[in-house]
């Protein structure tokens, strides 16, 4: 599952607005904001926080779990 602090952060690395957020994921802007105003994972429906997590995948992004360190995101590695 996705925090609310993975999913400004991924955000703000795109530098994508709610509204292109809202719009290349198919939520709401109104969810994506309530989401991010969290804290921990989202009180949200599973199929949202996968739906912004396969946006952000599909951009390049990857998601850290928590392993001591803190979640967080990254740039994928590009293979090849």
């Amino acid at each position: 599952m996705l925090t609310a602090a993975q999913i400004r952060m991924a955000r703000g690395f795109m530098r994508w607005s709610v509204a292109e957020l809202a719009k290349a994921s198919g939520v709401s802007s109104a969810t994506i904001r309530r989401m991010e105003e969290s804290d921990g994972v989202p009180n949200s429906l599973a199929d949202n926080l996968g739906k912004l997590r396969r946006t952000f995948e599909a951009a390049g992004l990857e998601f850290i779990p928590e392993n001591g360190g803190g979640a967080g995101v990254r740039v994928r590695e590009r293979k090849g």
